[in-house]
């Protein structure tokens, strides 16, 4: 699979970069076009030609899935795009959230409160309680917010008493008389294999 991403340009900035794609470079007055990002990975600067715009990559709601054609019949899946590079304008403030907050085009406005399930309002100490007990349980131990109830060797049996006098007492199965039993054909008369004679003829 290939290697991609999305590169959101104001619109300004998006006239140049066709102007200088679909002309001769040479020819062009942007001849220089980058990208550089800082040490974070997150913020970066975006020059085309002499300017400077602010960039910022953020993470997209969800995957995206880029396909190509070749004869405009068949279309093949290169790449899955879950991040995407914001450039703005230079008086533009950056975004102080590392995920995009709507998607790529207009049904996925606002795609992560619209459309996904709600994340479960968990109580954090809970959490790293049941972590702690399951971590003590897998080592052989136990946990510390059980009772352990131990019965003695009398209770045992005096419960198992108590339990088998409200058993029902069971019946026997009664005993069948030794013979077999004789299948029939429903009102024919049994013949023997010397009995059957080849009427096909």
């Amino acid at each position: 699979m290939e290697e991609q991403f999305i590169l959101r340009v104001p619109p300004s900035v998006a006239e140049r970069i066709e102007h200088l794609l679909n002309e001769n470079p040479s020819s062009s007055e942007d001849k220089s076009l980058d990208l550089s990002f800082s040490e974070d990975g997150r913020s970066g600067t975006f020059v085309i030609g002499d300017d400077h715009f602010p960039a910022s990559l953020l993470d997209l709601p969800c995957v995206v899935e880029s396909y190509k054609t070749y004869d405009d019949s068949c279309l093949i899946k290169t790449a899955d795009i879950g991040q995407m590079i914001m450039v703005r304008e230079a008086g533009d403030a950056a975004p102080d959230v590392i995920e995009y907050r709507h998607g790529l085009t207009p049904p996925m406005r606002d795609a992560r409160k619209r459309r996904f399930r709600r994340e479960p309002d968990l109580n954090p100490e809970l959490v790293s309680r049941v972590e702690k007990d399951l971590l003590k349980i897998m080592a052989g131990g136990t946990t510390d917010n059980v009772d352990i109830l131990v019965l003695s060797e009398q209770e045992e049996e005096g419960d198992d008493n108590a339990r088998g006098a409200n058993k029902k007492a069971a019946t026997p199965p009664v005993a069948k008389d030794d013979v077999p039993e004789t299948v029939t054909n429903a009102g024919e008369p049994d013949r023997s294999d010397s009995e059957e004679s080849d009427d096909s003829v």
